[in-house]
């Protein structure tokens, strides 16, 4: 196989494991948050700075690739590593999410998604073999299968979540057969289910009696409250292979990281520390700062004490980071970034020794975020 998960330590107090994924591009380690680099390039940021964040895998996604600037042309390149410039393990998304997010310009049907290019309205059609065929184009180390990701809430119909289901499991089929590099490139399956849990018991049966490097939950974060992803977290983690990886797609805050990380996940990814960021909210490990705000006007503090970041560790303070958002320059999203990452990268550090040491309940004295309400980000640390 392409990938290859080695387990190191389990918790005693729940179904968390520390790990390494060995892959062509290198080994990360377990569990891993990996930051979102969309198309190609992780916006205001350096390879060598996301590498300096302690970042070891990174996402690129597959859709805007396609769209911009051509996975034809990352493949004359060699591959997205030599085109970004990034020598450590990549994984792509299949595209199902953003064709989910682009519901008023798609059509949808049993074969694949049918909408209206963001990027100059042209026509664009997307299916398993679509998605597959420019993923190894890409060259990313994990690929994902093509799928269905229904929108969450009281008003979809249960008919819609099992069709989705359904559809995910064929296209998978569908996406194995049309991979070409099986050696070179690990494809995980997805399972759906929206929040019902015994739709996601019979996705998980159903995508993992299809043979793969590693499978995925995906569907979650699309609406749904973070109590109802917790539980649907929880679930199904547990339904997937012990031996293989297992990735939450698109979560999250600290807090429902390490949730589901007690549940069995290792991977995740999220654009929150990049786009938050980008628009002066700083997460810390007892909440978040809001940089813009009036009262960080003459405050000669850190985004956050003692934290190694290139903002925080070089004497940036919130005052000055303040003036940059104020003034528009560039220099402010790139800082804050640099930090949020770092910040996301430091908790899964913690989480890591955390289990290695069984010594899971310290974690919540050492960050106290993880004890606010999931996904809560109302509330500000002093």
């Amino acid at each position: 196989m392409a990938v290859r998960l080695e387990i190191l330590a389990r918790s005693s107090e729940h179904h968390a494991r520390l790990g390494r994924i060995h892959t062509p591009h290198g080994p990360f380690d377990t569990p891993a948050f990996m930051p979102v680099a969309t198309a190609a390039a992780m916006k205001g940021l350096t390879p060598a700075q996301v590498r300096g964040t302690g970042s070891q895998c990174i996402l690129n996604n597959t859709l805007h690739c396609m769209l911009r600037p051509g996975t034809e042309r990352i493949a004359r390149f060699g591959s997205s590593h030599a085109f970004m410039r990034w020598d450590g393990p990549i994984l792509t998304d299949s595209g199902g999410f953003q064709a989910f997010s682009l519901a008023d310009l798609r059509t949808l049907d049993d074969d694949g998604v049918t909408f209206q290019s963001f990027v100059d309205g042209s026509r664009v059609r997307l299916t398993p073999e679509v998605s597959i065929r420019a993923q190894n184009q890409i060259g990313a180390d994990i690929i994902m299968a093509f799928d269905d990701c229904p929108p969450a809430g009281p008003d979809v119909p249960a008919t819609r979540v099992r069709e989705a289901m359904l559809r995910s499991v064929d296209w998978l089929a569908r996406c194995k057969r049309a991979h070409a590099r099986p050696d070179a490139q690990a494809l995980f399956g997805i399972v759906q289910g929206g929040t019902d849990l015994a739709l996601r018991r019979e996705s998980a049966e159903r995508t993992c009696a299809i043979d793969l490097p590693g499978y995925a939950i995906g569907g979650v974060a699309v609406g749904e409250s973070p109590e109802r992803i917790a539980e649907t977290v929880r679930h199904t983690a547990p339904l997937l292979p012990d031996d293989r990886p297992r990735y939450l797609m698109g979560v999250g805050y600290p807090r429902d990281i390490a949730i589901a990380v007690a549940a069995g996940v290792d991977m995740f990814d999220c654009v929150l520390p990049t786009r938050n960021g980008r628009n002066a909210l700083a997460f810390t490990r007892a909440g978040t700062l809001r940089l813009r705000n009036a009262r960080f006007a003459d405050d000669p503090e850190p985004i956050e004490a003692g934290c190694d970041c290139e903002a925080c560790a070089g004497g940036f303070s919130r005052a000055y980071l303040r003036h940059l958002f104020q003034a528009g320059e560039m220099l402010g999203p790139t800082l804050v970034s640099l930090h949020n990452v770092r910040l996301y990268q430091r908790l899964m550090l913690d989480i890591r020794r955390a289990i290695g040491c069984n010594r899971w309940s310290s974690l919540a004295q050492a960050w106290p975020c993880l004890s606010a309400a999931p996904g809560d980000t109302s509330g500000e640390s002093e």
